[in-house]
């Protein structure tokens, strides 16, 4: 994101955009999945909303632009509500994963759509020769999809406190399920060893990630 606001500083505020779109979106998802199993707490506290205010994390949504790794608010569950504890879980999980997986794709299938209109276009803005409306919007469209699929891959590493580890969590033993619960008061822990130790080996991940995905919508 650093980098689009060097190259361009409107299809940074574009991308942007789409980033806070996205991470409202991921937790609404997390808010309405935990509704519909039985969970009220999400909406008892105003979370099952597109305000932006209600979701984003200032220091979080900062680091993420800046360093790659950064956390929204997360969407208060409480897990004994569930109508089905072990099912509620995983959905609750894996919700917010599913939609910036959706989104990730639907947004590649913008910039195959806008490189169908216009190819030359957005070849001269992405190599900086010149810059086009249409090229513009599929540089947007691009870092947008590539925003979203890294919060689906990241969210996916059973790391607590990211979603990853609640949905391996819910495929434990129920008489796992206190410990791993207490586990979630060392989040700090987690982000340090994200930033330092684990860092390299996420990325790489990460990396492999985009390439088979890009790979597969642009060859």
């Amino acid at each position: 994101m650093i980098g689009l606001w060097q190259q361009d500083p409107l299809a940074f505020v574009l991308a942007f955009a789409a980033l806070v779109f996205s991470l409202v979106l991921h937790e609404l998802g997390h808010a309405y999945a935990a509704y519909l199993f039985g969970d009220t707490t999400a909406k008892r506290q105003g979370r099952l909303t597109l305000n932006p205010l209600k979701h984003l994390d200032p220091l979080g949504t900062v680091l993420l632009l800046l360093v790659g790794s950064g956390w929204a608010r997360p969407v208060p569950i409480h897990p004994p509500a569930f109508r089905s504890y072990r099912l509620g879980l995983f959905v609750v999980s894996i919700a917010g994963i599913v939609i910036n997986l959706v989104l990730a794709v639907l947004f590649a299938l913008v910039v195959r759509g806008i490189f169908a209109l216009d190819p030359v276009g957005v070849v001269l803005t992405l190599t900086g020769e010149e810059q086009t409306l249409w090229g513009l919007l599929a540089l947007a469209a691009f870092f947008a999809s590539s925003i979203n699929l890294v919060l689906a891959v990241f969210n996916l590493l059973p790391i607590p406190p990211l979603d990853g580890s609640k949905i391996l969590q819910s495929l434990l033993p129920l008489s796992w399920q206190p410990l791993l619960w207490r586990l979630e008061q060392y989040a700090w822990l987690s982000f340090l060893l994200i930033l330092t130790v684990l860092r390299e080996p996420i990325q790489e991940v990460l990396r492999f990630a985009r390439r088979v995905f890009f790979g597969f919508f642009f060859g």
